[in-house]
Order: C-alpha cells, then sequence, then structure tokens
C-alpha cells in the first residue's frame, strides 16, 4: 500500500504545477466548483470592479474598448422569409419599434444593447425584463425591456419553495434543473432613496419574462464574474505606484531653487535688497523669494542660489509600466495598443494580426451571448407581442412561428486597415465565386437589397438629371434593347 502512494506521488509531480515543493508552498487552489468560488466573491468583485471603472483610466478604457467592438452601432436582424412583402413589412415594423423599446426612453433598442454590454463586462452579468405594455400606450409593438443590475437578483438567497423547487443565487430551479424563475427586488438594494417601505422584499417573477445575460465558463454556472476580476489587484497596485511616482514628481518640481547664505548672529533684520523690506518667510519661517519670467535677483553679500535638479521617473519607469499594461491587457482580452494607445514602435502588419485576433474573440461572444441570449429572445417575444396585437397579420402564424422567427443577425462591420486592398481582396473573391457580394454586404453591416434599391435609386437619378458618375453601377447592355 505504501508503496502504491509513493508511485502515485511520483507521477503527480511528473507535472510541474502538482508538485508539493517548497515553490509551491502556499499555493491556494480549492479543488471546488465554479459556482462555489465565485458567488461568495461577486458582491466584492461587483463594487471594486466599478470603483476601478469610476477612477482607474485603464480600467476604463479597458471596459469602453470592448463594449464600443462588441456592439458598436449595434447587431441587426435581418429577416430571412422568402416572401419579400413580409420581409420588408417586418423590417419596417421592427425599425418603428427600435426607438421605443427602451422602458426608461433615454435609447433605443441598440442603445440598449451598449447598456447591457457595458454593465455585463463592468459586473459580470445583467438583466433584462420584458414589459408588456397596453394598446393604449400608442407603441408600434406593445413591448418594452427594463435593463436591471445585479444585485436586482441576490446571489445570497439559496432556499426550497413550497412547491419544492430549489432557489440557488436567486434562481429558482425546477426538478429537472430548468430555470422557471427569478426572485428579485422591486427597486434597486443599493438605491437607498428609492427603495422605501419594499427595500427587502422579495418578488418571483417568471423566467419567461426575464433575460440573464452573462459569458458563461462552464457548464452549470448560475451567475456571471465581471471581466476585471483577473485584473483588479494589479490595476490597484499599478495605479498606487503610478500616484507616487506622480506625487514624487510634483513636489519635487515645486521648488525652483535654494539660496545660501552665511551665519549671522544678532545684529539688524536682513532686508530684501529688492524691496527694502524684511524678506518673506513661510508659515514655518523659511524664507521665500518669488520668481516671474524674466526676474533677476539680486543677493545679499555672501548669499548663493543653487537651482533645483528634482529627479525623473527612472529610467525603468515607462519598461516596467508598458510590462504592467502588457499583463492587464492579456487579462481582459484587448490588444495593449487598444487599451493604451500606444501605437509606438508597431508595424501595420503586426496590427492587423493583433486586430485579427482580437475580432475573432469578440465576434465569438457577440454570437455566442448577445446574440443567442439577448436578440434572438427579443425577437421572439417582439414577434410574438405584433401579432397578438394586431401590429402585422402574418398568415398561419401558430404553424409557421419558427419559420417567420428565422433571422440573420448582423454586427456592426469592422472598419478596413487598408481600405484599397481590403476591398480589392473583397473583389477577387467575389469575382472568383469565393464569396457572395451579399455575404460581404452583410460583413459590413447592411442589407445588400437595400444597397441595391439605393443603387437603382441613385442611377435613376442621375440619368433623369444628365449626370454621369465613375460610381454608375448600372449594368451595362450591348445596345439591343435600346434598339427595341
Amino acid at each position: 500500500m505504501a508503496r502504491r502512494v509513493r508511485g502515485s506521488g511520483r507521477l503527480r509531480n511528473s507535472y510541474e504545477g502538482a508538485g508539493q515543493g517548497r515553490r509551491a508552498q502556499g499555493w491556494d487552489a480549492p479543488d471546488a466548483a465554479l459556482n462555489a468560488v465565485a458567488i461568495p466573491a461577486l458582491p466584492t468583485l461587483r463594487r471594486r470592479s466599478r470603483a476601478a471603472v469610476r477612477n482607474d483610466p485603464y480600467a476604463f478604457s479597458a471596459i469602453d474598448r470592448r463594449v464600443s467592438s462588441l456592439i458598436g452601432t449595434g447587431i441587426t436582424p435581418r429577416a430571412r422569409i422568402t416572401d419579400p412583402d413580409i420581409r420588408s413589412a417586418l423590417n419596417l415594423l421592427w425599425d418603428d419599434w427600435t426607438d421605443e423599446a427602451d422602458a426608461d426612453n433615454r435609447t433605443d433598442f441598440y442603445g440598449l444593447q451598449a447598456v447591457i454590454a457595458r454593465v455585463v463586462e463592468e459586473s459580470g452579468e445583467c438583466f433584462v425584463r420584458l414589459r408588456q405594455r397596453k394598446l393604449e400606450d400608442g407603441l408600434a409593438v406593445p413591448l418594452q425591456l427594463q435593463v436591471l443590475a445585479p444585485e436586482f437578483c441576490p446571489v445570497d438567497r439559496n432556499f426550497t419553495t413550497r412547491r419544492g423547487n430549489i432557489v440557488r443565487a436567486g434562481i429558482e430551479f425546477d426538478p429537472v434543473g430548468r430555470r422557471v424563475a427569478y426572485w428579485m427586488y422591486k427597486s434597486h438594494p443599493g438605491d437607498y432613496r428609492a427603495a422605501g417601505a419594499t427595500y427587502n422584499e422579495l418578488h418571483r417573477i417568471p423566467a419567461d419574462q426575464v433575460l440573464h445575460i452573462f459569458e458563461p465558463l462552464e457548464g452549470g454556472q448560475l451567475r456571471g464574474v465581471p471581466r476585471l476580476a483577473p485584473v483588479l489587484l494589479r490595476l490597484k497596485s499599478l495605479d498606487s505606484y503610478d500616484d507616487a511616482v506622480l506625487f514624487r514628481q510634483e513636489v519635487s518640481n515645486l521648488f525652483a531653487g535654494f539660496i545660501t547664505k552665511p551665519r549671522q548672529e544678532g545684529g539688524p533684520p536682513v532686508l530684501d535688497p529688492l524691496t527694502g523690506q524684511p524678506v518673506q518667510a513661510d508659515r514655518d519661517g523659511t524664507p521665500m523669494a518669488a520668481m516671474e519670467p524674466g526676474t533677476l535677483q539680486e543677493l545679499l553679500e555672501g548669499e548663493e542660489i543653487e537651482f533645483s535638479d528634482p529627479p525623473d521617473a527612472g529610467n525603468t519607469y515607462v519598461d516596467f509600466m508598458r510590462q504592467q499594461l502588457q499583463a492587464v491587457a492579456a487579462g481582459v482580452g484587448l490588444p495593449y495598443e487598444l487599451l493604451t494607445g500606444d501605437m509606438a514602435d508597431i508595424s501595420d502588419r503586426v496590427l492587423r494580426v493583433l486586430l485579427n485576433e482580437f475580432r475573432r474573440r469578440i465576434e465569438q461572444l457577440q454570437f455566442s451571448v448577445y446574440v443567442f441570449q439577448l436578440c434572438r429572445p427579443v425577437r421572439a417575444a417582439w414577434l410574438d407581442a405584433a401579432v397578438l396585437s394586431g401590429a402585422i397579420d402574418l398568415p398561419d402564424y401558430a404553424t409557421k412561428r419558427r419559420e417567420y422567427l428565422r433571422t440573420r443577425w448582423v454586427p456592426q462591420g469592422w472598419a478596413y486597415i487598408h481600405p484599397v486592398q481590403d476591398v480589392q481582396g473583397k473583389l477577387l473573391e467575389i469575382g472568383g465565386g469565393l464569396a457572395s457580394r451579399s455575404e460581404h454586404v452583410l460583413r459590413t453591416g447592411y442589407d445588400a437589397e437595400q444597397i441595391d434599391q439605393e443603387n437603382a435609386d441613385d442611377n435613376a437619378r442621375a440619368k433623369r438629371l444628365g449626370l454621369d458618375y465613375t460610381t454608375d453601377t448600372a449594368v451595362e447592355t450591348d445596345g439591343k434593347e435600346d434598339e427595341k
């Protein structure tokens, strides 16, 4: 038995990371599930993450850059139904509704996407409640969205309901493990002025009225973790170090110079040679000599002036800050150049590689999180409300609902790094049959049918006015149609 134990120890130590030597002492690696580790730490992580975003420019930059890349001007839908009339009607009704989607009436649906993404990145997760409205409210579709901070659903609520359902971290599950409800406060528990008498009351909200948006890191994860969690301590320490260097420079540069004079004992008071008045002194008795541009200061006999030579930030300051910020950028999934705006010593080819890899990760989140968890269920609830309210007539909706719901979601396209080369590459792909024009148009965030219609209208107007542009996209003919 002892031999087996020794053998297992040798096998385990075959991996240096599993060794139990002196270097591994104090290594905290609990054998616990993500929920058991993350949920108790979430309140503190959220508070520190928000404080960092409020006060640390690099934390703010990380969240702001990620939100702008994830959402941009918005992730827009393109109905995939083949009937052109129904497709056009759906698009028009959707455009009318997007301006009315916000329950707080502060932005449109695409602005809500940015708000939700910011809450997810900063706090780890976000809740969106689907609010059904009355017909007399005059909305294009009687549905609005209410964005709720994660604190609305407390992570410390764990109990069993009368029906036998289990509530974990504020989320109610049925016996087969499906989410059936969320237990939420009526108002934000941290907004004491708005809380009122119902501050501590929890309400059961059915799961079909709530969208819970976060990036799952493993199966069965209940709540989301803030994006800055891996780098919060590093950001705090780095900010303290940078602030100390800044304060040292500030203090050392307050002194322009120092005047030394021989020691005097007794005698009349020393007078200023310029004013004839006693030398002005600071609160602690230190003589002060004011300086202005172009000043020629006359000194007394025996006095000397020595100019201040304040220390610089140190030869290693720039390299140290760069290395630490590179670690921060890696921790938040953002290129160092985008985090800091430092484009020194980087070629356009290297930048293209960095951006391509970053965009691949962003596109993964766009479709696996924001399209799947936010856009799809909102579209389904919107279409149901539109049909039930009579805002649109869709034949056989009950049996063809899945067909009507088929939608392609298109994020905002990425800007060209080298416009001429990028466009030429796309034209070669289209001409060689490797991709369709519609596909490339969609990748830019636009609709090929809409562009075709706009081109047709532009060409017709130019022809009517007798204009000739190099951008004319009309298809050339051999003249036979004109002869007819």
